[in-house]
């Protein structure tokens, strides 16, 4: 007894070095299932509100790194539906392939010195380069691993510095988390690397959940911390029905994230970069379809992207979410035209 005691005060202590600088806080995971039923669900944190939209883009689209002369260029294969942020950037989307990709806060990323060779890439358009080009995680990670672009950070309207990271996961149950540490890109690519939060880096948050995990949920840290979301999501996740019930996976994927999001609350000068959850989204990659839910709106709804016309030269759309908008069901017909952000 007396030595798994000084065993968690050390924990304690390790922890409350990694988390001395602790990044707005978001958590992700994947859900699997019996007969290739994958689930994804995040919260978005943040410490204010980020005007969040969906957008349907098809494919056909001409785009750039949104990096100024030197940036990246490409034509959009897939078409998608994604969640934007101050209408600069895309935070999280699904594609008509079933790819599912999440941008979560990494205060420590290091972009490293940009290179002459390299074209640039804006982190605010990273995801969606993703979602505009790759049918699986493998593929996207084949390329992505040539770490070819500059990855170029403006600053946010609020003044903070978009430092982060990007998890993607498919229908096959595959998953990756790409990291830009010391300047360079690490990619993390297995099917087990289900649940990923903010700080430490990756490769940190595994070694201090392998701690707990040989614990066997006898007790559970219990803070907002990312490091703590970190272990009892893991816990929640393999402690979850297994089941390819469309309504049951899904729900137990919104109970997961239900419990491990960020309650409203105050913020305090001894926690500055803990956040409130400002939304959630669940995305069923085996039948294509993106759920969303607002934290201070009374319903969740849905977006089935057979129902949209994602193909080349279809019209951009957007579901309006800035005026307190409250949506239902299933949401496709409520999508409007608009010109692109």
């Amino acid at each position: 007894m007396i030595k798994l005691e000084k065993s968690i005060i050390f924990l304690v202590a390790c922890l409350t070095l990694l988390m001395a600088e602790v990044a707005n806080a978001c958590t992700r995971f994947t859900y699997t299932g019996p007969d290739n039923t994958v689930v994804t669900g995040r919260s978005m944190d943040w410490v204010e509100d980020i005007k969040t939209e969906l957008w349907v883009f098809p494919a056909g689209i001409t785009r750039t790194g949104s990096a100024g002369a030197n940036s990246v260029k490409w034509t959009s294969k897939y078409g998608s539906v994604i969640a934007s942020g101050y209408n600069l950037g895309m935070t999280d989307g699904i594609n008509v392939k079933g790819l599912g990709v999440n941008l979560l806060y990494l205060a420590t990323s290091d972009y490293g010195k940009p290179r002459a060779e390299r074209k640039d890439l804006s982190v605010f358009i990273w995801l969606q380069y993703v979602l505009d080009n790759y049918a699986s995680v493998a593929e996207a990670v084949k390329d992505l691993s040539q770490d070819q672009f500059n990855m170029i950070a403006p600053t946010l309207p609020n003044g903070a510095s978009p430092s982060v990271h990007l998890a993607l996961a498919d229908p096959s149950g595959d998953n990756a988390i790409l990291e830009y540490v010391a300047g360079k890109l690490v990619i993390h690519h297995d099917k087990k690397f289900k649940v990923m939060t903010n700080e430490p880096t990756y490769d940190k948050q595994l070694v201090l959940n392998d701690y707990w995990e040989n614990l066997k949920g006898v007790f559970l840290p219990g803070t907002d911390d990312p490091a703590d979301r970190f272990v009892r999501t893991s816990y929640y996740l393999n402690a979850a029905p297994q089941t390819s019930d469309e309504q049951i996976s899904v729900a137990a994927v919104f109970s997961i994230i239900r419990n491990i999001s960020v309650p409203f609350s105050a913020k305090t000068s001894d926690r500055p970069n803990v956040a409130s959850t400002l939304w959630r989204s669940v995305a069923d990659l085996k039948h294509n379809v993106y759920y969303f839910e607002s934290s201070d709106r009374p319903n969740v709804f849905w977006v089935e992207l057979s129902k949209l016309d994602l193909k080349a030269k279809a019209p951009i759309k957007k579901l309006p979410l800035v005026n307190n908008e409250v949506y239902a069901g299933e949401v496709s017909k409520h999508f409007v035209q608009s010109k692109p952000f």
